[in-house]
């Protein structure tokens, strides 16, 4: 599947992998039904939850990212 990737995906994919070396710690990325968002952590570096609910806190969230994904497992 790699092996067919077009030169601009390649690229997209080094892209990626390039900012994942100096992304910083205090911002973590969360799908939420196909939305992209940047996260803030919270003080002690952890991702925030909402109290009771166990879901994600959407007030940590600084921004969205608008490149397709799913927050699903394999």
């Amino acid at each position: 599947m790699i092996d067919d990737l077009t030169l601009a995906e390649q690229k997209a994919i080094q892209a990626l992998k390039r900012l994942a070396k100096k992304w910083p710690k205090s911002l973590w990325l969360f799908s939420a039904s196909g939305t992209l968002n940047v996260m803030r952590s919270g003080p002690k570096g952890e991702q925030v939850h909402t109290s009771g609910h166990g879901g994600i806190d959407p007030d940590y969230s600084v921004t969205t990212v608008n490149i397709p994904n799913d927050g699903g497992d394999w």
